[in-house]
């Protein structure tokens, strides 16, 4: 009866994560084209995408405070549901005032995936996590593969029917989770009380994690990692234009081949990987191979090049997140994981204001190369601030 449920809660899990992401790919090839309705200029799209993050990086510790309290059944589907009318609303939008309305919606309920991520650790065992939470990763390369192709194809009908599409996706995923999706925090195990100050601020919740010595480290080593992820995935376009001279085109085959890559890595190769080499040795062969392929980017001699370079990234990648967001959930308590998952998410929405902003900096300041090998910096930094606490990591499994 628990296999069954634990497979239950990974499958919605997997549709949740893949259904959202395949959302937000939607709007990917159309969100500058709604903008011009309104603004031509490319920092107005910048900053929408700046709103969702911000928005997102204050909820989601509420949401997750909310989860351990109450259950992580409701708190999914209220942030799908919140999604979908996000989307709604995006589509909709007659001003450009309710377009950022619609992103902040969008981020405000956008909790599902620090939510769906504490339902695998309630209904996973911990040496388990790392392989579970590697469905995540091969949910977000799915959906953006996939996500951008069908925005493409809805805005054949409408430069508004994609983002109806994706608010049709939402309703139709939480209607499945309704009749589908078990609770997976039985109320033994709840928080009580109210939800706290510190769990509710942002930055008091994430100070709080960071001053935890036992997960400190692993959050650093997220944020530096993803900082420079974001970086890439916001400037890549930009650096290709410039060095290589790509079209649309071009970019496009690019990233569905790091969506394909990451899909099958940790959707296939990451979980019969983990328990022959180890939750460390991924997490820190992963860091090895994230800075090889940002400095193979970075000075690509031609653009084939790139190919392999991406390939190292998407695979360090794979390596590292799930094995990273495990270690964090196993020094957790089971009636904190939706606040600890929460805050963590908190932190990447950081690094998806942060990365970009410091990528178009370095890039107009120093050169189109300089995102790429400053990234490869920030990486070797992450390794450095992790590699003690995965040292102890395997003295205790001992």
């Amino acid at each position: 009866m628990q296999e069954a449920q634990q497979r239950r809660t990974l499958t919605f899990v997997f549709l949740t994560v893949f259904l959202d992401l395949l959302g937000a790919g939607i709007l990917i090839p159309i969100m500058p084209y709604l903008v011009r309705q309104f603004r031509s200029d490319a920092f107005t799209v910048g900053m929408l995408a700046v709103s969702f993050s911000l928005a997102q990086f204050v909820a989601a510790p509420v949401l997750g405070a909310l989860s351990d309290r109450v259950g992580r059944r409701p708190v999914l589907l209220f942030s799908i549901v919140g999604s979908a009318l996000g989307y709604f609303l995006f589509g909709w939008a007659g001003s450009l005032w309710v377009m950022f309305l619609a992103r902040i919606v969008d981020g405000a309920t956008g909790g599902n995936i620090s939510t769906a991520m504490a339902a695998i650790a309630d209904s996973s065992k911990p040496e388990d996590r790392a392989k579970n939470f590697g469905l995540i990763g091969m949910a977000f390369g799915l959906g953006f593969i996939i996500g951008p192709a069908l925005g493409g194809l809805l805005s054949k009908i409408s430069i508004q029917a994609p983002a109806y599409g994706a608010g049709c996706i939402g309703l139709v995923t939480a209607t499945f989770g309704y009749f589908m999706f078990p609770e997976t925090l039985p109320a033994e195990r709840r928080k009580t009380g109210l939800i706290t100050a510190a769990e509710a601020n942002p930055l008091r919740s994430v100070a709080g994690a960071l001053g935890r010595r036992e997960i400190r480290m692993f959050l650093l080593a997220l944020f530096f990692l993803n900082f420079a992820f974001a970086a890439l995935q916001t400037n890549f376009s930009n650096y290709t234009i410039e060095r290589f001279q790509f079209g649309p085109d071009d970019n496009a085959w690019v990233f569905a081949f790091i969506g394909l890559l990451a899909a099958l890595m940790q959707g296939v190769v990451v979980r019969k990987l983990i328990p022959v080499l180890g939750e460390r040795a991924m997490a820190i062969q992963g860091f090895v191979l994230f800075f090889a392929g940002f400095l193979l980017v970075a000075f690509a001699p031609a653009a084939v090049w790139l190919f392999p370079g991406v390939a190292l990234i998407a695979v360090g990648s794979s390596f590292t997140n799930p094995t990273l967001n495990a270690m964090i959930s196993q020094r957790s308590a089971a009636n904190e994981q939706g606040s600890i998952l929460g805050t963590t998410q908190s932190v990447l929405s950081l690094t998806r204001v942060a990365g970009p902003a410091w990528a178009g900096f370095v890039f107009d300041k120093y050169g189109p190369s300089s995102p790429y090998w400053t990234g490869a910096v920030v990486i070797a930094l992450a390794l450095f601030l992790a590699l003690p606490d995965l040292r102890s990591t395997q003295e205790n499994a001992r």
